[in-house]
């Protein structure tokens, strides 16, 4: 009984410290948020984030990013329904072994369906917890050839899981959220590779961000589960062989019982700021989904009734968690590259403004600097503003440093007679003095290296 109190009180204190880190998180990202005017929530939409203006850029630049990691991977971005009929998440397998964790969705005026006698069933619907049967409802759609495969699509809308209230935490713990999330259908000669590329993409994604320090665990059947314990053995083994062969994971560890209830599965765990481990980019063998959606494809020797496996994988993982993530990992001065606000122009006094916003034009590039009646589609442009207040430059400045500028910019009389800016960063105090166009170089050179 001693023993077991003192657990007891261990386990207390360990609870009480999760706790109190998760709470330390959550109000750090809060107060950076309200300071950057990053994101809100309301009580009307309980567990779902309003990403502002700059917050939305910050949110859009890490899609963007993985948007073009994705066509460097070889993936298609498809876009898919928000809502499917409950029948097609009884086909997955979602219903029996997930609707706790989904939306339910019925429209109150049944005379709107085709055929509205027909039973509730056929007007119920779910709002979509993940984007796999839609993927495999695409792959189905027509007829496959082995020299098509691997198919790899991506997809980044939005997914709705019904979380506890009491659960729902910030940025990290939410109802609704947004996942670069992608399926790969494949046979099993190509899985190693694929498992390989995606063990890449994590560690050199992260990397950018400054993250080295990562996890790796597999995730073993779960108590509750679809399919062969045979086809879970294999595939497990398989897990297993990719995680030992390859050198980005190094010591992996097992989390028995843990897996999705339709396969197995890589976990990568990252740390914040705070000691907390989040979930972050997860790969998962799936031998059960293209069985329920009897998906197939013609084999080299003509055979057609061959089965593709499917990979499921995500590196950020929930976008909303990765931003809370970089909003401790960088404390809010974000890298020139990510940052929503890259430079503020402080022009010395009301004589320098029209300068000022002409060098601002110059650095926002074409999409406001273009001459035509429509701006273009591509081009680097930057998240410049100019702050002519009546305030002193000192004033000025050090708000700009407090907002997380990257960069200050001067401009006063002996800038303009040399036809150069004095620029500094938020960090060091060091003046130089470069033309707009060198100014715009250099941001072209910070963005390309991701700094």
């Amino acid at each position: 009984m001693i023993i077991r109190n003192i657990g007891i009180r261990r386990c207390t204190r360990r609870l009480l410290s999760t706790n109190i880190r998760d709470e330390s998180s959550t109000n750090t990202n809060h107060a950076i948020s309200n300071k950057q005017l990053l994101y809100t929530t309301d009580a009307a939409s309980p567990g779902s984030i309003f990403f502002l203006p700059h917050g939305t850029r910050i949110l859009n630049k890490l899609i963007q990013f993985m948007k073009n990691q994705q066509i460097k991977y070889g993936f298609q971005e498809v876009v898919t329904p928000l809502i499917f009929k409950t029948k097609l998440w009884k086909k997955s397998g979602h219903w029996d072994n997930y609707k706790d964790d989904m939306f339910k969705v019925v429209g109150f005026d049944m005379s709107k369906e085709e055929i509205p006698h027909e039973s509730i069933e056929e007007h119920e619907y779910g709002l979509k917890p993940m984007n796999c049967p839609s993927h495999c409802m695409i792959f189905a759609k027509f007829d496959r050839s082995y020299n098509e495969l691997p198919v790899r699509y991506s997809d980044f809308s939005s997914l709705h899981r019904n979380e506890a209230s009491g659960a729902l935490s910030g940025l990290t713990r939410v109802r609704r959220f947004h996942q670069d999330d992608g399926h790969i259908f494949c046979n099993v000669s190509h899985i190693d590779q694929e498992i390989k590329n995606t063990l890449d993409l994590i560690k050199n994604t992260y990397g950018v961000f400054g993250i080295n320090e990562v996890e790796y665990y597999l995730s073993t059947r779960p108590d509750k589960y679809i399919g062969e314990i045979a086809t879970w053995d294999e595939a497990e083994t398989q897990l297993k062989k990719v995680l030992d062969a390859s050198t980005e994971t190094g010591s992996w560890q097992i989390r028995e019982g843990d897996g999705a209830f339709y396969g197995p599965k890589i976990d990568v765990l990252l740390t914040d700021a705070f000691d907390k481990k989040h979930q972050v980019g997860t790969i998962q063998l799936d031998f059960q989904l293209p069985k329920r959606f009897d998906l197939k494809y013609v084999a080299e020797d003509g055979s057609r009734n061959n089965q593709p496996i499917l990979i499921h994988r995500a590196v950020f993982g929930s976008l909303e968690r990765f931003f809370a993530i970089l909003l401790d990992h960088y404390q809010g001065k974000w890298p020139f590259w990510i940052n929503p606000r890259q430079a503020v122009i402080i022009p010395i006094n009301e004589s320098h403004i029209e300068k000022a916003e002409e060098l601002q034009r110059k650095l926002c590039g074409d999409i406001i600097n273009s001459q035509d009646e429509i701006s273009p589609l591509t081009g680097f442009n930057f998240h410049v503003d100019v702050d002519k207040r009546a305030a002193t430059v000192g004033h000025r400045t050090k708000e700009a440093i407090q907002s997380g500028y990257s960069y200050i910019i001067l401009i006063g009389d002996k800038d303009i007679a040399n036809g150069t800016f004095s620029i500094r960063s938020r960090d060091d105090r060091k003046v130089s003095n470069l033309t707009g166009e060198e100014i715009y170089h250099k941001f072209i050179d910070l963005e390309r290296s991701y700094q």
